[in-house]
């Protein structure tokens, strides 16, 4: 019996699996839908679709490289006790390989791409039945190498960076990404400065300096001198170097001849809301799931 979207659609309504386990138990119920779902949760993939909704904080940043591209990978678990587990640490790996192999075009292209014997997502899927948390793979970025220096940095799981820079040697493209790790500039140079965050700033400062009662020649002076600091503490040229706080990024790059063309950071979770927990909570959370 041949499987149709319809079938697929229907399963995945009642199970909450991912549309391949769907499709590949009707395959192998002739495309029963009952016997399908009863095999989704005998192979625990509609268990693991339970957990799909629980908020995933935690995990590790991974980065690979094959010749001149490479890949910078987030993945997501719900604690850092997981994200320290050998068996999700294997599974980032794998992703990360296989993004920078087949250079998928977004995080939904990675649930199909082949891990060993099986996919992504059916690896994935095991991963969370087995561990009892929610794992995700939450975003990536391919960076191509345009003929500079090519670098990157990890610090620990937690943040990594992928820093390309024109002109200068390895070491200080090296220096550059742990800088990036260390200061997490918003962007390059003062030119790269998004117009909108800049002028939300600008307003925020005329606020502040308006309740002074100083006159606005004075109150416009003011807001230059705050700007022009706020550009050079966003902007990776503008920041005092880490290992070298009396010279700022962009005049070692100056004297390096050098130019760094693009960066990316990336740190486990930011931007995900996370939820608190008491940590007795937690652990017979963990319990639980686990049966």
């Amino acid at each position: 019996m041949s499987v149709t979207a319809a079938m697929v659609k229907e399963l995945r309504e009642r199970s909450g699996a991912g549309m391949m386990e769907c499709k590949k138990a009707l395959v192998e119920t002739d495309g029963d839908i009952d016997a399908a779902l009863e095999h989704l949760r005998k192979s625990g993939a509609a268990k693991a679709a339970k957990k799909a909704g629980r908020v995933a904080s935690e995990g590790a940043i991974v980065v690979k490289s094959v010749g001149e591209l490479a890949a910078i990978v987030e993945v997501n678990s719900e604690t850092d006790f997981v994200a320290n587990d050998e068996n999700f640490e294997t599974f980032a790996e794998g992703v990360a390989s296989a993004i920078v192999q087949n250079q998928p075009a977004t995080v939904e292209d990675v649930a199909s791409l082949s891990l060993g014997d099986t996919t992504v997502e059916e690896a994935r899927t095991q991963l969370v039945t087995k561990i009892g948390e929610n794992i995700s793979v939450r975003r990536f970025e391919l960076v191509s190498n345009q003929g500079g220096n090519f670098a990157s940095y990890l610090h620990g799981k937690r943040i990594g960076v992928l820093v390309e820079v024109e002109g200068g040697d390895d070491a200080l493209a090296r220096d550059i990404a742990m800088h990036v790790a260390a200061a997490n500039p918003t962007c390059v140079g003062e030119q790269d400065v998004p117009a909108e965050l800049l002028e939300k700033e600008k307003e925020v400062r005329i606020a502040q300096a308006e309740q002074t009662g100083k006159p606005p020649e004075i109150i416009e002076k003011m807001i230059t001198g705050q700007l022009k600091k706020f550009v050079n503490e966003i902007t990776l040229e503008g920041q005092a170097f880490v290992k070298d706080p009396d010279q700022t990024v962009g005049k070692l790059l100056k004297t390096n001849n050098a130019k760094v063309l693009r960066f990316v950071r990336f740190e486990v979770g930011e931007g995900i809301e996370k939820k608190t927990e008491n940590f007795a909570e937690e652990v017979m959370a963990q319990a639980k799931g686990a049966q």
